[in-house]
């Protein structure tokens, strides 16, 4: 009994320090299980929080424009009497969108408030007795330099100009008008001035004016005086083609070279004025199958506007054809229903404009986007005239004698589905393609946000990197795990994980300035050591195989494998030195040389093979990781119950040990690849950063998230640049999100596959 009672002490199992026991592990298993789960979903919210961060940024992209009326001390301004007297020959507004100038057809320059029209300054053209404004014509809306055509053959030139103070902290802005090509007017006609245009830049211009079917050319030259600071212009009369029919308007290019002459019938006239023999009609073309109601510039004087009475706007420019001759040639259209256009404004810091119909629809285009931001009535009837602020947030309206201002949000015109992803055919492009470039230094600049480059950049990244170091990274693996010694493999497989915690940044230095270069001189050597290295191996081993036992047995058994060392580092010694014999033999000259000569390929310093190589020994570390271990892991009794039944030990490798590990090995790649669409700083300093699309492997490219890198330092927050930075930010997020969801599905077909060996 005694002994039953010392064995039923002994398994109570209800002590109080059994109880304190099970109590104890129960709040750590709780609290690992919390642990856990709260890591879990941490990370799970961390990743949403990202994408609907992006999603944020990358939303306002895509909204459309609103036009509402301005307010001021939130009450609507209401329309107002048009300052001054006489017809309008042009309105506009200062960057504050706060003056407004109205010039009119009586000589007169009124600057007023743009909230109540009230007049802030009046200047007026002095007219000789019995001498009226014929024409007007403007340069270009962002230079705010314009023309009045008088009728006794004159031309006075303007531009208006505004400067700010701030006494007392409150801004005041002090409109005024100067006289860049001098104060005298010029004399370009015999007659009066009834079609009027001007064009230059800096101390060079070109005055083109006369009667409807006599048109005379001036050129002008700008000089300073130093003493006196005065502008003094020397004029010289040029002579112009006779035309076939009365000229509307004329437009002449910023370069001074082509004149673009709208007449009757929708005919247009192209003259170059700069052609061999003088200047010459090149073109005689109909532009529409209506009545031409607008004929204007876009902003950067390239592009070509047209409005008809049948509600289309056509956009044009030159290009040269295969006959190296330039055509204008008609790019692209936009329609505002079928009511006529009665007027247009051009922006004047983006490739976009608003045209407004006959019956008041007023409706935003972006021509770069061929996108459409808003289409809406903002008066009854017919217009008169149409005025964007600089910053196109604001717009006066013209109508029957009285001007309303409106409040425009359009903030991001310029994007658009087929901008993005699609070929689109820019200014000075002989045909449509995918470009980036998102700055230049001239503000017409046309910018080019067109992803696809970046995207294929990407990819073109990561498959050489991966091309590269897959093989090597899984044959490693596969050795290591599977017929390398324990002794040996415990110094190997740290080693080649070390190489992980190298940063990227250095290999990015080593592949851009040694990599790079030394590749560029030595390129027979890379590919005579891509032949020469394998036939080495495989030499070496076959004279391993037959060498004498004696000789074997000298080297521990699994340790023969570092004998492959010196013989990599001679074949590779031996492959460059005969790489220059062989050069000269096969190609006459050095291999770049022949390559970018006879075969046309273009070859780049920072190519795919510089980031492939330097790449690859980046994403090497993780693929032989993982696979080392999904490799190591396969349990034993399979590979040894497949050499029990005869198989061979590759047989036993490829039949069952790879198989079961698949899963495991096909997750190293996915991750490797990811590993390889992220990286940055490689690419950004061995490729060039070259946004273009070619799958040479000679040639650089721009990633996505160096691009990121690069510019998003130098972007305005908020700007468009800002958030298509963003945009590729996201693309690259879906990207990887893809890759790894498509990894996971076939990582666990894979897995219920072999899992039941």
């Amino acid at each position: 009994m005694s002994t039953d009672k010392t064995v039923s002490s002994e398994l109570d199992f209800d002590t109080a320090a059994a109880k304190r026991h099970r109590t104890f592990r129960a709040l750590k298993d709780k609290l690992a299980s919390g642990g856990i789960a709260f890591g879990g979903i941490s990370v799970i919210v961390a990743i949403l929080l990202i994408f609907f961060y992006l999603l944020y940024e990358v939303a306002p992209l895509f909204e459309s424009a609103k036009i509402e009326r301005w307010q001021e001390n939130n009450q609507e301004v209401a329309p107002y009497a048009a300052p001054g007297t006489g017809k309008t020959l042009y309105l506009t507004m200062e960057e504050q969108a706060e003056i407004g100038l109205r010039v009119t057809d009586a000589g007169k320059m009124i600057f007023f408030n743009t909230r109540n029209g009230e007049v802030v300054k009046e200047e007026s053209i002095t007219l000789p007795e019995g001498v009226s404004v014929t024409s007007f014509a403007l340069a270009s809306e962002y230079s705010g330099i314009f023309a009045l055509g008088l009728s006794n053959g004159q031309a006075q030139v303007f531009q208006h100009k505004y400067k700010s103070t701030y006494p007392n902290g409150t801004r005041v802005i002090t409109p005024g008008m100067e006289y860049p090509l001098g104060a005298e007017p010029i004399q370009v006609s015999e007659g009066p001035v009834e079609v009027l245009s001007l064009n230059g830049e800096e101390d060079s211009w070109t005055v083109i004016g006369g009667q409807a079917t006599k048109l005379s050319g001036v050129s002008v030259s700008l000089t300073e005086n130093i003493i006196t600071e005065e502008i003094q212009a020397d004029s010289s009369n040029f002579p112009l083609p006779e035309l076939n029919a009365p000229a509307n308007k004329v437009l002449l290019m910023p370069d001074q070279r082509w004149m673009m002459i709208s007449g009757e019938d929708s005919k247009l006239t192209v003259v170059d004025l700069k052609a061999q023999g003088g200047p010459s009609v090149t073109q005689l073309l109909d532009t529409t199958s209506g009545k031409v109601t607008s004929f204007e510039w876009l902003l950067g004087g390239n592009s070509l506007l047209i409005s008809d009475d049948k509600g289309i706007t056509s956009q044009w420019f030159l290009v040269r054809n295969e006959n190296n001759e330039w055509l204008l040639t008609k790019i692209r259209e936009f329609s505002n229903g079928s009511a006529p256009i009665s007027s247009i404004s051009i922006e004047h810091r983006r490739k976009g404009f608003v045209a407004i119909s006959e019956t008041g629809n007023l409706t935003f285009y972006n021509t770069t986007a061929h996108r459409t931001s808003l289409s809406e009535a903002v008066a009854k009837g017919n217009t008169d005239m149409l005025a964007l602020a600089p910053r196109s947030n604001a717009l006066l309206v013209e109508q029957n004698g009285e001007l309303a201002l409106w409040k425009i949000h359009n903030e991001h015109p310029e994007i658009s589905w087929g901008a993005l992803w699609e070929k689109v055919w820019y200014e000075g492009y002989q045909e449509p393609e995918f470009t980036w470039q998102s700055s230049a230094s001239t503000n017409d600049f046309e910018p080019k946000y067109s992803l696809m480059p970046l995207a294929f950049g990407t990819l073109k990244a990561a498959f050489y990197a991966m091309l590269f170091g897959t093989p090597l990274a899984i044959c490693g693996a596969i050795y290591t795990a599977y017929f390398m010694v324990p002794a040996m493999r415990k110094k190997v497989k740290p080693f080649i994980e070390l190489m992980e915690a190298l940063p990227t940044v250095i290999l990015g230095f080593l592949a851009g300035l040694w990599l790079a270069p030394f590749m560029e001189v030595n390129l027979a050597g890379i590919f005579v050591t891509l032949l020469v290295l394998p036939a080495a191996i495989i030499g070496f081993a076959f004279a391993w195989a037959n060498a004498p036992k004696s000789l074997r047995y000298l080297i521990p058994e699994g340790w023969d494998a570092a004998l492959l060392i010196p013989v990599v580092i001679a074949a590779t010694m031996f492959s460059f030195w005969i790489a220059p014999g062989i050069e000269h033999i096969l190609f006459g000259t050095e291999m770049r040389y022949w390559v970018s000569q006879e075969l046309g390929i273009p070859y780049d310093q920072r190519n795919a093979l510089v980031v492939g190589i330097a790449m690859g020994f980046a994403v090497i570390p993780t693929i032989f990781s993982i696979t080392e271990d999904a490799i190591f892991a396969v349990p034993k009794h399979l590979s040894y119950g497949s050499l029990a039944l005869g198989a061979t030990p590759w047989q036993t490798l490829v039949r069952v040990v790879m198989p079961t590990a698949s899963p495991g090995i096909f997750s190293a790649v996915m991750i490797g690849m990811g590993r390889a669409v992220g990286e940055t700083m490689i690419v950004l300093m061995a490729t060039g950063n070259t946004p273009i699309m070619d799958m040479n492997i000679f040639e650089g490219m721009r990633t996505l998230a160096a691009n990121i890198a690069v510019e998003m330092p130098e972007s305005e927050v908020g700007s468009t640049h800002y958030r298509i930075l963003f945009l590729a930010a996201f693309v690259l997020f879906l990207f990887t999100f893809f890759v790894n969801t498509l990894a996971e599905l076939v990582r666990q077909r894979l897995r219920k596959k072999y899992g039941s060996l």
